[in-house]
């Protein structure tokens, strides 16, 4: 009931807010010269002139009958085909650029927990301060001009290939599983390559997060009492570690559910700057072009995803600790 509830929220939220906004999309499409008859011409094609409660009513109703988010007032292709098109991209980016903060992170609040108050828990908290606070678009930038321009190491941030690559034959819409269905293992280390720096950009950015709550968590279990009594038992460290690491599991999942949905919007700047041609760059594009029907479905796509998103977190939380409850 909440779900279906959440949708019907977001997707009145999201006409009214779009719709109420200043701004003329008839203007930008018929450019600053149009005469007030074309504008005309313009806002009675895209339904403008219609009162906002029957564009409401016609917009809920081809959502809920046909499915149908819309067509762009610019590109004349329907919005779901396009996000569709963009999404498995930006999921990509999203799961990569998880992993390497999650990894990265954990290895940072690993050490500054276990060598606590020691010259190693001072070095990674500098490292988590210093890229918590430091822009993902900075970030991404100084990686660009290191790696890239002085060193060499990564190709140059102009998309997801190169300029004389081309991708494989859309299987799952994934381009990495994609080039692998197809056999095609130089594609797909050329595909990884040009994923490093923006991987690394969001990794980076958001290991401190799970530094932070690693450091936090396992600092109080490698003190309780259940860590002691093993310790007392004559168990080697990396079992008692391995103790500690269940009290770090909750926590750190949710994180890592919080993060996947926030980052299908989140992840747009650094989508930008790397030309990664997934759903932030082109949410941030219709937005410039004020184009109505693909921001809607931009919002209500990402919306869903979260909500989605959530309820499985909170069964996989519910699975791995039986002591939480949900009223």
């Amino acid at each position: 009931m909440f779900v279906p509830l959440a949708a019907f929220v977001v997707v009145t939220f999201s006409f009214g807010l779009i719709n109420l906004t200043p701004g003329d999309p008839a203007v930008l499409i018929g450019g600053d010269f149009a005469s007030e008859e074309r504008l005309t011409q313009i806002r009675t094609e895209l339904g403008l002139d219609r009162p906002i409660h029957e564009r409401y009513g016609s917009y809920i109703a081809d959502l809920v009958i046909h499915q149908d988010l819309g067509t762009s007032f610019f590109t004349k292709l329907p919005v779901w085909d396009e996000i569709a098109q963009r999404l498995p991209d930006t999921v990509e980016l999203i799961v990569m650029g998880l992993a390497v903060a999650l990894a990265y992170g954990s290895l940072l609040g690993v050490a500054s927990a276990y060598s606590r108050f020691r010259w190693l828990d001072r070095l990674s908290r500098l490292s988590v301060t210093v890229t918590q606070s430091t822009p993902d678009f900075l970030l991404g930038i100084v990686l660009i001009y290191v790696v890239f321009y002085l060193l060499g190491w990564a190709p140059a941030p102009l998309g997801r290939l190169g300029m004389l690559e081309q991708a494989p034959s859309q299987v799952t819409g994934f381009l990495l599983v994609d080039t692998v269905i197809a056999g095609d293992w130089r594609l797909f280390c050329s595909a990884l390559h040009h994923s490093m720096l923006p991987v690394l950009t969001l990794g980076l950015f958001y290991s401190s997060h799970f530094a932070k709550t690693m450091r936090a968590v396992l600092v109080r279990s490698l003190e309780s009492d259940q860590v002691e009594f093993a310790r007392a038992c004559g168990l080697p460290e990396w079992r008692v570690i391995g103790y500690a690491f269940r009290d770090v599991r909750t926590p750190v999942i949710t994180y890592v559910g919080v993060l996947f949905a926030a980052l299908f919007g989140g992840a747009a700047i650094v989508e930008t700057i790397f030309a990664w041609g997934g759903l932030g760059q082109w949410a941030i594009e219709v937005i410039l072009k004020l184009d109505i029907p693909a921001i809607q479905g931009f919002i209500l796509v990402v919306g869903l995803l979260t909500l989605i998103v959530y309820f499985l977190l909170d069964i996989i939380v519910l699975m791995l600790d039986p002591r939480v409850k949900y009223e």
